[in-house]
């Protein structure tokens, strides 16, 4: 069992058919791992009956928090609000569509010390089998490429949603919509390590996905183009983010 705290924050957007199944799994997983763990679950804005389903699991799992976005704001701002509720030193983000093994989050939790900010600022999951189409594969090697090009960034699998980061690091960084997709960049351009670590992918069961490959071309020509800016015009000493009274760092 390994001792520290973590919390798990779980972005759900129509998601009534896997969420049941998604939280009793993550809880069994993460209660034979984790001396204590707490799931933060964000609905954001479903028009399904996904929040009603995480609130009634909220009564089954004392481990479960549900907060519910009235509207949808998106991942990232779904992962802000689960990381504001958070208390714990690090954090791991994992999505709620049942893609995502829990067991893959122990897997990268076992390579750092929850209790200490020493060592990588970044765990990266990386999809090694991923169960996407040929389409969405192909864009996303294209994408990757792209993104690689302009922002010196060699994380083979940035849009994975199985990441660990120090709470207080993600809340620093600059918001935007689609953060969650440029975390391995920012943290390297403000002097942390990072490592990668391959994780499982499963077949989606239920309810189909957020993104089409258009949209998706679409959205990130200009994220690409604000991230490059803003790392541009953001010098911030290395690691200084984490600094904190008494702290090591």
């Amino acid at each position: 069992m390994q001792a520290g705290t973590l919390s798990i924050v779980i972005p759900v957007h129509n998601e009534a058919g896997n969420i049941d199944a998604v939280i009793a799994e993550a809880a069994g997983v993460f209660s034979a791992a984790f001396e204590d763990f707490h799931i933060i679950a964000v609905e954001d804005g479903s028009t399904d009956d996904t929040w009603g389903k995480l609130a009634a699991l909220e009564g089954q799992y004392p481990q479960l928090t549900a907060i519910r976005h009235p509207d949808r704001a998106g991942k990232s701002a779904a992962l802000r609000t689960g990381f504001l509720a958070a208390k714990t030193l690090w954090a791991a983000t994992m999505d709620g569509d049942g893609q995502d093994d829990p067991q893959s989050v122990v897997d990268m939790a076992s390579r750092i010390d929850l209790t200490s900010l020493e060592g990588p600022a970044l765990v990266c999951g990386c999809r090694t089998n991923r169960t996407d189409g040929a389409n969405r594969k192909w864009a996303s090697k294209i994408g990757n490429g792209i993104r690689r090009a302009m922002l010196r960034d060699d994380c083979p699998d940035t849009a994975c949603g199985l990441k660990l980061i120090p709470r207080d690091l993600f809340l620093a960084l600059p918001f935007f919509d689609s953060l969650h997709r440029y975390l391995p960049p920012f943290t390297r351009h403000l002097g942390f390590d990072q490592i990668y670590v391959d994780v499982v992918n499963r077949a989606r069961i239920s309810g189909e996905t957020k993104y089409t490959n258009l949209g998706r071309a679409f959205a990130g020509f200009f994220d690409l183009m604000g991230v490059n800016w803003l790392m541009r015009r953001t010098h911030i000493p290395a690691k200084a983010l984490l600094f904190t009274p008494g702290s090591k760092r």
